[in-house]
């Protein structure tokens, strides 16, 4: 009998469709916040310094290197928007020995790794899409398998602290992903620094940890017009659940106004001496704030038993940096903003969480109901470069576009008191 027959079938005591009771432990809860922040190395190195980089370096005469960033970045999201509840429902209905999730996350991050590494060879602007479509389609397999864990395994009254651990990956993966690209030696060594990171961070997870199998008499048949249907959740059968959506778009699409062009801001509006250092001291200072908090507030907010409140407070204190971006263009000012959007960002990355898994309308179809969800963090990346490259170009700079993003991120933070079925 061979090694691979003789192995057994990857199996655990929590059903796959149940609501979990156990809680999960530390070494569960550090892997998966491991690969959640490899994850995000993949996505922010590109997102924060390589892609403005490349975009400046490829842009054709006469194109300017702000529509050759939003035309890349908006492809990708795009990608991005559909990919992530695709790969979501794929896994709820995968049947593998190995679970439901394990699969996608090995297929998506071995593809990431692959499209890094062509976005890194890229010497014109339609290979440069082309590969940071790829990356957003295979990482996002990756990350909706991720996602998906959480609700999978954990009760609710953990999600919040998990939450947190998840989040302080995220901003980990991004300050790793800025540093990498930043001190790798340029943007070919940079994307290969973040394909090699992605790579190795995610596989201890599924490596080490059984994911709960979906029996083939449990999955439901496969009729095309069903598997379409549902990815329409209506908002009048779930109203918190459409609530909880557009709370998190609207503070994502304000936080990502603020971001997108950070490196252009330093360089053109602040004239800083060294912008690719400057967004490096900026994510630090951003991540360390968000560390001090993103844990804190998980953890916090499963003890009070509440969401709302974590949530609209971490939206108004968002809001109110990105108008400081607008108001004080210092150094002082960038730093003061980025301190306080880490704050803010922390508590709300947190909990935000913990109140969509809260919200999710049935067990079954957790990862395609995720990754409805996870379009309100890919969209914003589709709205943010069609709405920021106009303000920044024709409609008064970068002071009108702080603004606009502080006052659309302020009115994501109050819609959430519309949510009724989840304190």
């Amino acid at each position: 009998m061979s090694a691979a027959a003789a192995r057994p079938p990857a199996s655990s005591p929590v059903s796959a469709s149940a609501e979990p009771a156990e809680r999960v432990g530390r070494g569960w809860t550090a892997s998966l916040s491991l690969a959640n922040g490899a994850i995000w190395v993949g996505w922010y190195g590109p997102i924060q310094i390589l892609l403005a980089l490349q975009a400046a370096e490829l842009a054709p005469p006469g194109t300017s290197k702000e529509s050759v960033l939003a035309w890349v970045t908006g492809l990708g999201a795009a990608v991005s928007l559909l990919s992530n509840p695709l790969f979501g429902a794929l896994s709820d209905r995968t049947t593998s020995r190995y679970g439901r999730r394990t699969p996608w996350i090995l297929a998506g991050v071995l593809g990431g790794a692959a499209a890094l590494a062509l976005l890194a060879g890229a010497r014109t602007v339609p290979v440069m899409a082309v590969g940071w479509c790829l990356v957003q389609l295979t990482l996002n397999a990756a990350f909706a398998a991720v996602t998906a864990a959480v609700p999978d395994r954990v009760p609710r009254l953990q999600r919040g602290a998990v939450g947190g651990w998840l989040g302080a990956a995220q901003v980990l993966g991004v300050v790793v992903g800025a540093g990498l690209a930043t001190v790798a030696g340029g943007i070919t060594a940079g994307y290969l620094a973040c394909a090699a990171f992605t790579l190795l961070g995610t596989l201890p997870h599924p490596l080490l940890h059984r994911d709960p199998v979906l029996p083939a008499a449990a999955r439901p048949p496969l009729t095309w017009r069903a598997f379409l249907a549902g990815f329409w959740l209506s908002p009048r059968r779930h109203p918190d659940l459409g609530w909880a959506w557009l709370t998190r778009f609207l503070i994502n699409l304000g936080n990502a106004l603020a971001l997108l062009y950070l490196l252009y801001y330093l360089r053109d509006a602040l004239h800083h001496p060294d912008p690719d250092g400057g967004v490096l001291i900026l994510t630090a200072v951003n991540g360390v704030t968000l560390l001090a908090t993103v844990v804190v507030g998980g953890i916090w907010s499963d003890r009070a038993g509440r969401r709302q409140p974590f949530v609209l407070w971490a939206g108004v204190i968002m809001a109110a940096a990105t108008l400081l971006l607008g108001t004080w263009q210092t150094w002082t000012g960038a730093l003061c903003a980025a301190a306080l959007l880490g704050i803010g960002f922390g508590v709300f990355t947190s909990v935000d969480f913990a109140l969509m898994t809260d919200v999710l309308p049935a067990a079954a179809h957790r990862g395609k109901d995720l990754g409805l969800i996870n379009i309100a963090n890919s969209l914003p990346q589709v709205a943010a470069p069609a709405l920021a490259a106009p303000i920044v170009n024709h409609l008064g700079g970068y002071r009108v576009l702080y603004m606009v993003a502080a006052a659309i991120g302020l009115v994501g933070a109050l819609l959430v008191r519309r949510i009724r079925g989840v304190a």
